[in-house]
């Protein structure tokens, strides 16, 4: 009775271990050397695969036994294949070269249209101007600060009057007139807060601008 269950033991401890096989190995670039992050390795006629890590180290588990032909790929690169016995007489973890080039990907066309959504439906942008920039602005030109709005992405100021120097800002293309200047909470120039009149903003009166 003691031989069959000891018998019955080692069955069951050797039918555990079918296919528990594993593999490890590194995938790296034949030309360089260096490791293919995101490169795959299958077990051909499995579902059984796995993806490198930033080391290009790639470990494939519950292989079953006999002959197992693994599939190595990345993108751009020629697949590579191998033959293996499990179980290995070894563990030795393997290093796989790949060449680049492999097949050549079809032709990708990219292409954009305009949205049909209204900027009011659009999540609200803020971009703030510091103090350092201010200064900077304030240095080259501390007259106003059309040069420091001009540089700022999505907006245009446009001199309106060349006798007065008059010039209305422009945001994302829309008219002067949808712009409105505030300091400190409190528009400026009644009317005319949707540009710079005669009496400009000076750089060195702001500690920063909120666009």
């Amino acid at each position: 009775m003691i031989k069959l269950l000891f018998t019955l033991a080692i069955f069951l401890v050797a039918f555990n271990a079918v296919g528990q096989n594993s593999l490890e190995a590194v995938i790296k670039n034949a030309e360089d050397n260096t490791p293919l992050l995101g490169a795959n390795a299958v077990v051909s006629g499995t579902d059984i695969g796995a993806t490198a890590n930033i080391d290009g180290e790639i470990i494939l588990k519950e292989i079953p036994n006999g002959k197992q032909t693994i599939v190595f790929s990345f993108v751009g690169f020629a697949s590579e294949e191998i033959k293996l016995d499990f179980p290995r007489t070894t563990q030795d973890r393997l290093e796989i070269f790949l060449e680049p080039g492999g097949e050549e990907m079809e032709e990708v066309i990219i292409q954009s249209t305009r949205s049909r959504r209204s900027i009011a439906d659009l999540p609200t942008r803020v971009e703030v101007i510091s103090g350092e920039e201010l200064t900077e602005k304030g240095n080259m030109k501390p007259g106003d600060i059309r040069m420091l709005l001009n540089e700022t992405t999505g907006i245009q100021t446009q001199q309106t009057s060349p006798i007065s120097g008059n010039s209305s800002i422009r945001i994302q293309g829309l008219d002067g007139k949808y712009t409105q200047l505030l300091k400190d909470g409190y528009p400026l120039y009644s009317g005319f807060s949707g540009g710079l009149s005669l009496l400009q903003i000076v750089p060195l009166d702001l500690q920063q601008v909120e666009v």
